[in-house]
C-alpha cells in the first residue's frame, strides 16, 4: 500500500492539536483561542480525509483547498497563542513547523492538481 504523506501527517498534527487544546484548557485556563485551533486543526486531516475519495477532479481540488485554509488557520492560532504567552517558543516552533510542513505539501499538491 502507498504511503499517504499528508494524511498521515495531517493526523498526527490533528492529534498534537487535541492534546496541545487539553494542556491549554486545563494548565492555561485558556478556552477560546484553544478552542479555534482545535476546530481548525483537527479540520485539516478530515478535508484531507476527505479529499482522499472524491468523487471528481474539481472535488478533489475543492477539499484540499479547505484543508489548505485550514491549516493556514491553524498557522494563525498558533501565532495568536504563542504572542499572547499561551505558548513558549518552544512549543510554538515545534507546531508551527508541522503546520508549515503540511501547508507546503497541500500546497505542492494543489499546484500539481491545477496543472494536470
Amino acid at each position: 500500500m502507498r504511503e499517504n504523506v499528508v494524511k498521515d501527517k495531517s493526523f498526527g498534527f490533528a492529534v498534537r492539536v487535541v492534546k496541545l487544546y487539553q494542556f491549554l484548557c486545563e494548565q492555561k485556563k485558556e478556552y477560546v483561542l484553544s478552542k479555534q485551533l482545535l476546530r481548525s486543526g483537527t479540520s485539516v486531516g478530515a478535508m484531507v480525509r476527505e479529499a482522499e475519495h472524491a468523487e471528481t477532479k474539481n472535488n478533489f481540488k475543492h477539499k484540499m483547498g479547505i484543508a489548505q485554509k485550514e491549516i493556514n488557520e491553524s498557522i494563525y492560532w498558533l501565532e495568536l497563542l504563542h504572542k499572547t504567552d499561551y505558548l513558549t517558543s518552544d512549543q510554538f516552533e515545534s507546531m508551527n513547523a508541522d503546520a508549515v510542513e503540511i501547508i507546503k505539501i497541500i500546497t505542492a499538491i494543489l499546484k500539481s492538481a491545477k496543472a494536470n
